[in-house]
């Protein structure tokens, strides 16, 4: 990560602040998610606990070497940045929708999905801005936690289209443990 912050180590831990901002958001989406699928009487629904498990433990991960990525550079992985403060007003609204108490699988997954865009952009960004500055370990690290987000997009997406199906023709319960077979 040292040569990515080579030009400007304030502006890159600027972004690293950000992307840790909304991994710990994501963490507590993710929670809220297995909470209330948890309580569902849908087996659909059910059988994606260990899979969303495995994408919160992951964005937990995510957390944690963004944390120690920003110690590296002797930044403060508690400081309010300006992108934290943009990221942080930004996610308001996902938040609002899973940790306020709606209900509605729906509701939930659509606003997860929103933030999986989010956070794939966030990803690709900091993976494509490794690459100019020739940073090939922080390009690695940034790869494998990019298609671990991706792998969360794929299955969100298809969790999405599955419900929204449901709700529209009327597809049967299977659809979306089918979404992404265990």
């Amino acid at each position: 990560m040292h040569k990515l912050a080579q030009v400007n180590k304030d502006k890159a831990i600027d972004l690293l602040n950000e992307r840790l901002t909304f991994e710990r958001a994501s963490v507590k989406l993710y929670d809220s998610i297995l909470e209330k699928v948890g309580r569902t009487a849908d087996p659909g629904l059910l059988n994606l606990l260990g899979q969303l498990k495995t994408h919160r433990d992951q964005e937990k991960e995510h957390e944690e070497w963004l944390e120690a990525q920003i110690r590296a550079l002797g930044g403060d992985a508690h400081a309010e940045t300006e992108m934290s403060r943009l990221i942080a007003i930004e996610s308001q609204g996902i938040e609002q929708v899973v940790l306020d108490g709606d209900q509605n699988p729906t509701h939930l997954f659509h606003a997860l999905l929103t933030a999986e865009l989010v956070d794939n952009a966030g990803w690709e960004l900091l993976l494509e801005l490794a690459d100019e500055a020739d940073d090939g370990e922080a390009r690695d690290e940034l790869r494998r936690r990019l298609h671990e987000e991706e792998d969360h997009l794929i299955l969100t997406r298809e969790v999405v289209e599955r419900l929204t199906r449901k709700e529209l023709l009327g597809s049967p319960d299977e659809a979306i443990a089918a979404a992404h077979p265990t």
